[in-house]
Order: C-alpha cells, then structure tokens, then sequence
C-alpha cells in the first residue's frame, strides 16, 4: 500500500474519532438539560399536589365558619324567639331556625367530603414529596457524571486534535484538500478499499483500467463515480470471483 494511503487511512480515523466525539459532547447538554427538566417536572408535580393540600383545607376552614356562623345565628333567632308574642314571628323564626340547621347538616356532609379528598390529597402530597427527593438524587448524580464525562472528551478532543494536526501536516497539501474536501462533502468514508470490482464508498462498478491502476499501488486513484479515494489490498478481490 502506497505511504500516502496509508497515512490517509490514519487521518480519516482520527477524523472519525474527532466526528464521534464532538457528537458525543453535542450530547451533553441535552441529556443534562433532560436530567434537570425531570428534577423539574418532580418539583413542580410536588408543589401542585402541596397547593392542592391547601385548598382543600382552606376550603374545610371556610366551611367551619359557615357552620359557626349558622349556629350563632341559630342562637340569635332562639333568643328572639324568647322574646316574641307573636305566633307569627315565632313560627319564622323557627323556620329560619330550621333552614339554618338543614345548611349545617349540608355544609357539615360537605366538610366530610373534604376530609376524605384532604386525605387522599396528603398521601399523594407524600409520594409526590417522595418522587421529587428520588428525582433531585438522580439529577444530581447524573449531571455530576455528565459534567465529567464532558471534561473527559474535551481532554481527549484536544489531544486528538493535536495528533491529527501532525498526521495532516505529514500529508502532501494536494492531497490533503482533496481529502478533507471528500470527507466534508461524502462523510466519514473518503479512503475506501475496492471489492469484487465495486467502490467500497459509493459501490459502484469500477472500470477495469481503473482496477488494475487501483492494484498496481503506484499514484492516486479515484472513484470515476463518487471521486472516493481508493486503495487495495491482497485480502481484497478487484473482478467478481474471489
């Protein structure tokens, strides 16, 4: 294989590992921004269930009073009652007495009603509390790996970047931009062996001219279809037949 190929093949696995990494690091943010958004979705299910808590007693409060003041009312109209002659009076008093004792017994079901949602809400409340502590343990334990990860890659980008400097330096500069302009446009298979007589790029058939200057080892050849760069080896079969 010609010293320029294979210092290709080195080059474009350095490229690919650079490509692999970068789309690694492209990664982090978002599954950190998902672990943060999960911790976020647990807080907020937590501070609804709480709110919701809160109403309900808010709303049992408002209906103690109700009944509290049903039942001064209740008092009121008795000691009107007391003091009326009228039949008349009396006996609309005694009707206001009646609807009052009939709101308590309403206000007092409905009291009861919320009672039983308040303690199914407190459970719920309770999960909720439980499901977000799980939440922010996972979130922290996640970002803390994530953040890691992301200064391991950064470390080994650098130090391929480095390396792939000198391996670009060593290549002729023809050469190289035509590489690196097939590997921007044609992705991370520039250099590509050449089997049964097809690209190994683009797999398409190769000319038999091209074939024999393909195994022959001795300039540049390139795919007359996708403009791959190719090479051959003995493991590699040019015609059809093996």
């Amino acid at each position: 294989m010609m010293d320029v190929i294979e210092k290709l093949l080195i080059l474009q696995d350095r490229d690919r590992k650079i490509q692999r990494l970068r789309a690694e690091l492209e990664e982090v943010p978002r599954q950190r921004n998902a672990m943060l958004q999960m911790d976020q979705f647990a807080r907020e299910a937590l501070e609804a269930a709480r709110k919701r808590v809160n109403e309900l007693e808010s709303q049992r409060k408002q209906l103690d009073l109700e009944v509290e003041a049903k039942k001064e009312q209740i008092v009121r109209y008795a000691n009107q009652q007391l003091q009326t002659r009228k039949n008349e009076e009396y006996r609309a008093l005694a009707h206001e007495i009646d609807n009052c004792k009939a709101t308590i017994t309403r206000v007092e079901d409905q009291e009861i009603e919320l009672m039983e949602q308040g303690e199914t809400a407190q459970k719920e409340s309770k999960l909720a509390a439980a499901e977000a502590a799980k939440a922010k343990q996972l979130m922290e334990s996640e970002v803390a790996t994530l953040d890691e990860r992301s200064k391991n890659l950064e470390k080994e980008l650098e130090e391929l970047e480095a390396d792939r400097e000198k391996l670009a330096d060593a290549v002729e500069d023809d050469v190289r931009d035509r590489y690196e302009g097939l590997f921007h446009t044609k992705g991370q298979n520039v250099v590509v062996g050449v089997h049964k007589g097809v690209c190994g790029g683009c797999h398409m058939k190769l000319p038999a001219q091209q074939l024999v200057s393909c195994k022959a080892d001795e300039e540049i050849i390139t795919c007359t279809n996708c403009g791959r760069i190719l090479y051959y080896t003995r493991d590699m079969s040019l015609a059809g037949d093996d």
